[in-house]
Protein backbone atom coordinates (compact mmCIF):
# COMPACT_ATOMS: atom_id res chain seq x y z
CA UNK A 1 0.00 0.00 0.00
CA UNK A 2 1.45 3.60 -1.02
CA UNK A 3 1.35 5.61 2.43
CA UNK A 4 0.93 9.69 2.32
CA UNK A 5 3.20 11.05 4.94
CA UNK A 6 0.20 11.55 7.59
CA UNK A 7 0.07 8.18 7.60
CA UNK A 8 3.43 7.14 7.64
CA UNK A 9 3.90 9.42 10.66
CA UNK A 10 0.72 7.87 12.15
CA UNK A 11 2.32 4.31 11.69
CA UNK A 12 5.72 4.98 12.94
CA UNK A 13 4.66 6.73 15.76
CA UNK A 14 6.07 5.39 19.06
CA UNK A 15 6.96 5.71 22.45
CA UNK A 16 10.35 7.41 23.32
CA UNK A 17 11.86 7.10 26.82
CA UNK A 18 15.46 7.62 26.35
CA UNK A 19 16.70 11.23 24.64
CA UNK A 20 20.09 12.39 23.90
CA UNK A 21 21.41 15.79 25.04
CA UNK A 22 20.28 18.95 23.65
CA UNK A 23 17.54 21.02 23.67
CA UNK A 24 14.62 22.04 21.85
CA UNK A 25 13.77 25.80 20.50
CA UNK A 26 10.95 27.38 21.58
CA UNK A 27 9.32 27.52 18.47
CA UNK A 28 9.03 23.63 18.25
CA UNK A 29 7.76 23.35 21.33
CA UNK A 30 4.91 26.33 20.24
CA UNK A 31 4.17 23.94 17.12
CA UNK A 32 3.53 21.38 19.44
CA UNK A 33 1.17 23.20 21.27
CA UNK A 34 -0.23 24.41 18.28
CA UNK A 35 -0.69 20.56 16.63
CA UNK A 36 -2.58 20.26 20.31
CA UNK A 37 -4.63 22.41 19.63
CA UNK A 38 -5.99 21.43 16.45
CA UNK A 39 -7.57 18.75 18.04
CA UNK A 40 -11.24 18.06 17.84
CA UNK A 41 -13.07 19.20 21.01
CA UNK A 42 -16.80 18.47 22.00
CA UNK A 43 -19.03 21.55 20.71
CA UNK A 44 -15.68 23.30 20.26
CA UNK A 45 -15.29 24.15 23.50
CA UNK A 46 -11.51 23.69 23.63
CA UNK A 47 -11.02 23.14 26.84
CA UNK A 48 -7.00 22.38 26.66
CA UNK A 49 -4.17 24.36 28.41
CA UNK A 50 -0.93 23.55 28.11
CA UNK A 51 2.31 24.03 29.94
CA UNK A 52 5.51 23.59 28.85
CA UNK A 53 8.31 22.64 31.08
CA UNK A 54 12.09 23.35 29.77
CA UNK A 55 14.12 24.10 33.54
CA UNK A 56 15.90 20.75 33.96
CA UNK A 57 15.12 21.33 37.76
CA UNK A 58 11.45 21.21 37.60
CA UNK A 59 11.98 18.11 34.87
CA UNK A 60 13.50 16.35 38.08
CA UNK A 61 11.19 17.12 40.13
CA UNK A 62 8.47 16.11 38.18
CA UNK A 63 10.38 13.08 37.56
CA UNK A 64 10.74 12.31 40.93
CA UNK A 65 7.08 13.01 41.84
CA UNK A 66 5.64 10.67 38.72
CA UNK A 67 6.30 6.73 38.75
CA UNK A 68 6.16 6.65 35.71
CA UNK A 69 7.52 9.98 34.31
CA UNK A 70 11.45 9.20 35.52
CA UNK A 71 12.48 9.83 31.76
CA UNK A 72 11.30 13.34 32.20
CA UNK A 73 14.44 14.17 34.10
CA UNK A 74 16.14 13.52 30.93
CA UNK A 75 14.34 15.09 28.45
CA UNK A 76 14.80 18.37 26.72
CA UNK A 77 11.65 19.68 27.55
CA UNK A 78 7.53 18.19 29.05
CA UNK A 79 4.09 19.27 27.98
CA UNK A 80 1.41 18.44 30.99
CA UNK A 81 -1.93 18.35 28.76
CA UNK A 82 -4.55 20.23 31.34
CA UNK A 83 -8.43 20.47 31.12
CA UNK A 84 -10.20 23.52 32.51
CA UNK A 85 -13.77 22.24 33.85
CA UNK A 86 -15.02 25.68 32.81
CA UNK A 87 -15.04 25.27 29.87
CA UNK A 88 -15.87 21.62 29.25
CA UNK A 89 -19.06 20.46 27.21
CA UNK A 90 -21.41 19.21 29.63
CA UNK A 91 -20.49 21.15 32.65
CA UNK A 92 -18.34 21.24 36.08
CA UNK A 93 -19.24 17.24 36.46
CA UNK A 94 -18.89 16.14 32.81
CA UNK A 95 -15.42 14.55 31.85
CA UNK A 96 -15.54 15.24 28.13
CA UNK A 97 -12.14 17.49 29.13
CA UNK A 98 -10.31 14.10 29.21
CA UNK A 99 -11.44 13.03 25.64
CA UNK A 100 -11.26 16.57 24.18
CA UNK A 101 -7.53 16.52 26.02
CA UNK A 102 -6.94 12.77 24.75
CA UNK A 103 -7.11 14.05 21.12
CA UNK A 104 -4.77 17.17 21.82
CA UNK A 105 -2.19 15.05 23.76
CA UNK A 106 -2.38 12.51 20.55
CA UNK A 107 -1.79 15.41 18.03
CA UNK A 108 1.48 16.63 20.42
CA UNK A 109 2.26 12.78 20.22
CA UNK A 110 2.24 12.88 16.41
CA UNK A 111 3.63 16.04 16.05
CA UNK A 112 6.41 15.34 17.88
CA UNK A 113 7.19 11.80 15.55
CA UNK A 114 6.68 13.99 12.52
CA UNK A 115 9.60 16.34 13.43
CA UNK A 116 11.99 14.01 14.33
CA UNK A 117 11.37 14.15 18.17
CA UNK A 118 11.23 11.71 20.83
CA UNK A 119 8.00 11.67 22.97
CA UNK A 120 5.69 9.56 25.28
CA UNK A 121 2.58 9.84 27.03
CA UNK A 122 2.48 9.59 31.17
CA UNK A 123 -0.55 9.49 32.88
CA UNK A 124 -1.16 11.53 35.51
CA UNK A 125 -5.07 11.38 35.45
CA UNK A 126 -7.21 9.37 37.07
CA UNK A 127 -4.83 8.85 39.64
CA UNK A 128 -4.92 11.20 43.07
CA UNK A 129 -0.91 9.94 43.68
CA UNK A 130 0.16 12.01 40.49
CA UNK A 131 -2.81 14.75 40.07
CA UNK A 132 -1.92 16.13 43.55
CA UNK A 133 1.86 16.39 43.44
CA UNK A 134 1.53 17.68 39.74
CA UNK A 135 -1.30 20.43 41.28
CA UNK A 136 0.75 21.48 44.07
CA UNK A 137 4.38 22.07 41.89
CA UNK A 138 2.55 23.69 39.04
CA UNK A 139 0.39 25.52 41.54
CA UNK A 140 -2.55 25.00 39.63
CA UNK A 141 -6.30 26.16 40.27
CA UNK A 142 -9.00 24.34 41.44
CA UNK A 143 -10.56 24.02 38.33
CA UNK A 144 -7.47 23.35 35.94
CA UNK A 145 -7.25 19.25 35.79
CA UNK A 146 -3.77 17.71 34.64
CA UNK A 147 -3.90 14.63 32.06
CA UNK A 148 -1.16 13.77 31.24
CA UNK A 149 3.02 14.55 31.26
CA UNK A 150 4.63 14.22 27.83
CA UNK A 151 8.22 14.74 27.86
CA UNK A 152 9.70 15.47 24.50
CA UNK A 153 13.57 15.49 23.52
CA UNK A 154 16.15 14.01 21.21
CA UNK A 155 15.18 10.41 20.65
CA UNK A 156 18.97 8.79 21.42
CA UNK A 157 17.77 5.98 18.74
CA UNK A 158 16.58 2.19 18.82
CA UNK A 159 12.66 2.19 19.29
CA UNK A 160 10.23 1.07 17.06
CA UNK A 161 6.73 1.28 16.27
CA UNK A 162 4.69 -1.67 17.32
CA UNK A 163 2.26 -3.11 14.57
CA UNK A 164 -0.64 -3.08 16.18
CA UNK A 165 -3.12 -4.08 13.60
CA UNK A 166 -5.37 -6.76 14.27
CA UNK A 167 -7.96 -8.09 11.70
CA UNK A 168 -9.90 -10.20 14.73
CA UNK A 169 -10.49 -6.43 16.26
CA UNK A 170 -12.07 -5.10 13.12
CA UNK A 171 -16.18 -5.67 12.49
CA UNK A 172 -18.32 -4.71 9.08
CA UNK A 173 -21.29 -3.76 9.45
CA UNK A 174 -22.18 -5.68 12.96
CA UNK A 175 -20.91 -7.46 15.47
Amino acid sequence: MDLNETLRTIFSRKSVRAYAEGTIPKEKLEVLARAGMAAPSAVDQRPWEFIVITENAMLGDLAARLPYAKMAAHASAAIIVCGDMRRQWGGSESVMWVIDCAAAAENILLAAESMGLGAVWTAVYPHPDRIHPVRELLGLPDYIQPLCLIPVGIPRGGEKAKDKWNTERLHWERW
